[in-house]
């Protein structure tokens, strides 16, 4: 199983995608982990991708998809994969198209949860953060305010500023204005599949799990 884990920010990807590796046993292939790790062992664009970090600069799409494209052709993507992140922009699609074109894999699916905007602030702006372990506090947790006591460590609680409503706002219409045109590139290929990702954790994995279990179980050519 090949597929593209897709949604907006606060939509809860990372908690499904996990689900997704476990059942299925597949290698999550998500652009922040693979960053760090190509960094720590120090491979060639790993050190290229951290000279830029050092210096203050974004990592430019040609590292990153070439450390995607490194990964993808590795033994651990041989049972399948889960990209959570990527591509988020149609030239990186595009790209990605290549990459697989040329080591010989299709994509299965591109998962597309969707949520409505105001419930993904309502979710974001209500999180507290633990400055000491980091732990986050969602909705349902939260009988404390900012400046108090995390419930696992004691640390103190605060809301980040990229959970300010305001920011999510923001982040939300980025997310919009890139990745539409993605959805649409998928679109025209079959692959999309959206599904509502509001409901509980366990609603929302079903939808998902409904859609995956219809496709081939091998996806090479």
């Amino acid at each position: 199983m090949r597929v593209i884990l897709f949604g907006p920010p606060g939509v809860g990807k990372g908690t499904q995608a996990k689900f997704i590796v476990d059942e299925h046993n597949i290698f999550q292939i998500s652009t922040g982990d693979i960053l760090r790790e190509a960094i720590c062992e120090k491979t060639p664009l790993g050190v290229e991708a951290k000279a830029y970090m050092n210096r203050g600069e974004l990592v430019p799409d040609s590292v990153m998809i070439g450390i995607v494209r490194e990964v993808l052709a590795s033994s651990r993507c041989a049972g399948g994969f889960i990209l959570d992140g990527f591509p988020r922009t149609v030239p990186q699609a595009q790209t990605l198209d290549g990459i697989l074109r040329e080591i010989g894999i299709k994509l299965d699916a591109v998962i597309d949860l969707q949520a409505d905007e105001n419930e993904i602030v309502r979710r974001l702006s209500g999180r507290l953060t633990c400055r000491k372990c980091g732990a986050i506090l969602t909705n349902g947790d939260l009988s404390r305010a900012p400046g108090g006591a995390c419930p696992k460590c004691g640390g103190e609680l605060y809301q980040r500023d990229d959970d300010r409503p305001e920011v999510v706002r923001n982040r939300l219409a980025v997310y919009q204005q890139s990745t539409a045109p993605v959805r649409d590139h998928y679109a025209a290929q079959g692959l999309l599949k959206s599904v509502d990702g509001l409901g509980s954790i366990e609603v929302v994995r079903e939808r998902i799990s409904s859609i995956l279990r219809g496709l081939p179980v091998d996806g090479r050519k």
